[in-house]
């Protein structure tokens, strides 16, 4: 099968690489020509494990090509599989405007008999009311008839796609029957992965956002009862574990902030949809506003014990969203800066996977933990696990704030520093309470 992969993103390049080492003829088509460049070279644009050595494999076999060109390629596709970004405006709705781009420019080139599946997550409806239309005024045929259309949610981590790819089941739905037969035996064939066929193309795209609605809410809720447990003297982490032994319970870890693609942004694609149908996502619209806070939450909790933050020197560790991923979408890291900044901290930030130069261009100030008066841990990246604590007393740190609870709080305070932890209490909470 010919197919073309339109986004040679973070996700959208493992997917076109796994669909060419399993027998596909394969073009990746992005409008950034250094990406299309560096693909055709053979070389490896990001740091996820087994991208490097695949690509190079697929590049000398010539079953992996690139180009700028997506309404040429599309033209001898039998399979056009589209995964371009969806963004939040300032306004916090879905931004369709590279997904009716892609569209256009798929449209322009499609072949009747040939499948358009979309990848990129979306609100409910959205395929078949933004979408299609898009397909069919570019392409003058119809949706159904003229051409098949899918829609299978992307389902992948950074730095896990390929295991994700293979395990995961590959949900999909389509605009009728032919078209999710036809895409059930597309990635069957081609990504040999479990595939699970729920119907619809809103019944897949609603599969997306039941995940990531139940885990931001899961995640407010452990961040919402880790702060009661701060001001009760319970650890949170311990009370977890217990209550989750039982088989009734699944809480979730709570920390400093949500960040990545996805569980920061597609709730709101389901939230603003719902009251555009006349109902509120009471909890899930709840859950948002928690963890947003996170935060300035844990900032404000510092200041009413420790004193203002104004004047003071804050050092974050980490601006990566999650350990061990060099990927800084939606982090913490930036609205912690902000609120800093808001307090008159002078603010400095580390972060073992990015140069000075890159946190510069990212408006971070570079800087050490020991010239800091409050340290506050953002990413639990490894090279973050054993701090010298004692370097940093006599360095002049006096607080830490431990964001994702990767620190003894016995041995911190050993040393005469304050520790606050998510869900952990500070001595101070006890003694001013």
């Amino acid at each position: 099968m010919n197919i073309v992969v339109v986004g040679g993103g973070r996700m959208g390049l493992p997917l076109a690489c796994a669909f060419a080492k399993n027998g596909a003829s394969v073009t990746v088509c992005d409008i950034d020509s250094a990406l299309v460049e560096e693909i055709n070279r053979g070389d490896c644009p990001y740091e996820e494990p087994g991208l490097a050595e695949l690509l190079q494999m697929l590049h000398r076999r010539g079953a992996l090509r690139a180009s700028c060109d997506t309404t040429a390629s599309v033209a001898s596709a039998q399979a056009i599989v589209v995964i371009v970004p969806a963004h939040l405006t300032a306004d916090r709705e879905i931004d369709l405007s590279i997904l009716h781009a892609a569209s256009a420019a798929v449209g322009k080139g499609l072949q009747r008999g040939a499948i358009v599946i979309y990848e990129t997550t979306i609100a409910v409806g959205g395929t078949r009311r933004h979408l299609i239309p898009v397909l069919e005024n570019e392409s003058g045929m119809k949706a159904g008839s003229d051409f098949l259309v899918a829609y299978s949610p992307e389902r992948v981590k950074a730095n896990l796609v390929f295991a994700r790819l293979e395990q995961t089941p590959k949900v999909v739905g389509g605009l009728d029957a032919a078209s999710c037969a036809l895409v059930t035996h597309m990635y069957a064939t081609y990504l040999r992965a479990p595939v699970r066929d729920v119907g619809s193309l809103e019944a897949a795209e609603m599969t997306k956002l039941l995940g990531m609605l139940y885990r931001d809410v899961n995640i407010a809720l452990a961040n919402e009862l880790a702060a009661f447990c701060e001001l009760a003297g319970v650890d949170f982490e311990r009370v977890r574990g217990a209550a989750n032994e039982d088989g009734e319970a699944n809480l979730l870890v709570p920390g400093i902030g949500v960040g990545g693609h996805c569980t920061p942004v597609y709730p709101y694609f389901l939230t603003r949809e719902s009251r555009r149908l006349g109902m509120m996502q009471r909890l899930s619209e709840a859950a948002r506003e928690i963890n947003d806070l996170q935060p300035s939450r844990q900032l404000d909790r510092i200041a009413r014990f420790w004193g203002s933050l104004g004047g003071r020197r804050v050092h974050i560790l980490g601006l990566g969203f999650r350990p061990g991923v060099k990927v800084d979408t939606f982090s913490p890291a930036y609205a912690l800066r902000d609120d800093l900044q808001q307090h008159g901290a002078i603010v400095t930030l580390e972060d073992p996977y990015y140069s000075e130069v890159e946190l510069k261009a990212l408006g971070f100030q570079p800087g050490i933990a020991r010239d800091a008066a409050l340290v506050v841990l953002n990413t639990a990246h490894p090279e973050f696990g054993e701090p010298d604590f004692d370097a940093w007393r006599r360095g002049g740190v006096e607080v830490v704030l431990d964001g994702r609870n990767l620190w003894d709080q016995r041995k911190v305070e050993a040393l005469d520093l304050l520790y606050f932890g998510i869900g952990r209490s500070c001595r101070l909470e006890f003694v001013r309470r």
